[in-house]
């Protein structure tokens, strides 16, 4: 604890670009993932070939993305932006599967509805598709946050500050309170954004808090989703 307490600058400082390093990553993923799933969803080659590849670049370890992103983006090693785009690669290749299910997971007579109503694709999508996907995809969303936050101290391996920092510097000091520290706060972190992402979607789906409530049957959910449909 005296430890702590002496180095709240420095703990505080890295706990920020931790954050930082896991969200945005998480952010752009999500911008990606979501259009990719949609073209992978329309269509069925497209999309079998989009899902391979994203599987395959998850399978590459995070040190070497690391290593290699320099060389392609020209940045130094020590760059967070390696970290961030390494961590967008691997949060895209999750959350577009993700979405994909999320997206396959809407009744097509809720799609039909809105295309009678006189909905075009893109308005069908944004206010229709989207919004019904939205528990499925929170879903998926919250496995890659969790997965955000571990990886991110990966890169204090080469030298990228971060929570990961504590990890290296009370090795190299054999000094176990420092690494203790750097899990605990890793494991906080992981909890907070989980916790705030649970909000995010009670927030955005309020249908599902009716269906829950009222222990609704079948026809029930239908007339619920037709009336976002229709919203």
């Amino acid at each position: 604890m005296d430890w702590f307490l002496a180095n709240l600058d420095f703990i505080w400082l890295h706990t920020r670009l931790h954050l930082y390093q896991a969200v945005v990553p998480l952010v752009l993923g999500l911008i990606v993932a979501v259009p990719v799933a949609q073209f992978a969803r329309l269509n069925a080659v497209v999309g079998s070939v989009l899902l391979t590849g994203s599987s395959i670049l998850y399978t590459i370890p995070s040190l070497a993305m690391f290593v290699f992103l320099p060389v392609v983006l020209g940045t130094r090693v020590i760059d967070p932006v390696n970290v961030i785009v390494a961590l967008a690669i691997y949060a895209f290749s999750l959350l577009v599967r993700a979405t994909l299910d999320a997206l396959n997971s809407i009744d097509d007579g809720v799609r039909q509805a809105a295309v009678a109503m006189g909905y075009t694709p893109v308005r069908r999508f944004l206010t229709v598709d989207l919004p019904l996907a939205l528990p499925v995809l929170f879903a998926g969303l919250r496995v890659v946050s969790v997965t955000n936050i571990s990886l991110v101290s990966v890169g204090a391996l080469i030298g990228v500050p971060s929570l990961g920092t504590l990890f290296t510097d009370g090795l190299f000091r054999s000094f176990p309170t420092e690494i203790a520290v750097g899990i605990i706060i890793i494991l906080l972190l992981a909890l907070i954004l989980d916790l705030l992402l649970v909000l995010a979607e009670r927030l955005l789906t309020p249908w599902t808090r009716k269906v829950a409530v009222k222990g609704a049957p079948d026809a029930e959910i239908m007339a619920l989703q037709a009336e976002v449909a229709g919203s």
